[in-house]
């Protein structure tokens, strides 16, 4: 699969320069991260959650997990990590467990985490299992202009 024409169209609408980063097939952002020889600090990974109330995309560090206690309280829902399977529908573009971290472009909320916001570059999943995309801290914060930030992950 080529990268998500979501991902693209959005990309396109800011701007947004970017490299490809092909690495072996990866399950996960984490095994992504590894394969591609890149530090898992910077590789982005979304988390969906859902409740009555729909869908939230949550993205934190490839090597940190979202602290969802946390931020049922920050969003004041009740949350719960969504089922992959569910999710088919709104990622139609991307394989199974390779959706990119631009919630905005699906239709979803999304909340950051600050150590997102850290990093000089950052990687992105592309919809696949076998491309990342390499963006500036710039053009990402474009990608997430309209998204709440707060401290969500945990190593």
């Amino acid at each position: 699969m080529t990268i998500a024409t979501t991902l693209v169209h959005e990309l396109a609408k800011h701007s947004i320069a970017y490299d490809v980063v092909t690495h072996s097939h990866a399950n996960s952002s984490l095994h992504s991260a590894n394969s591609a020889h890149i530090p898992t600090d910077k590789m982005i990974k979304p988390v969906v959650l859902e409740d009555d109330l729909g869908f939230v995309m949550a993205l934190v560090p490839a090597n940190q997990y979202v602290k969802i206690d946390k931020l049922n309280i920050i969003l004041n829902r009740k949350m719960e990590l969504a089922d992959e399977a569910e999710l088919s529908h709104i990622f139609s573009d991307c394989e199974r467990g390779a959706f990119p971290p631009i919630g905005d472009a699906y239709g979803m909320n999304t909340i950051v985490d600050y150590d997102n916001d850290r990093c000089e570059d950052v990687y992105i999943e592309s919809g696949n299992h076998t491309d990342l995309l390499h963006l500036s801290r710039d053009d990402f914060r474009k990608l997430v202009k309209s998204s709440r930030h707060a401290n969500i992950g945990m190593h």
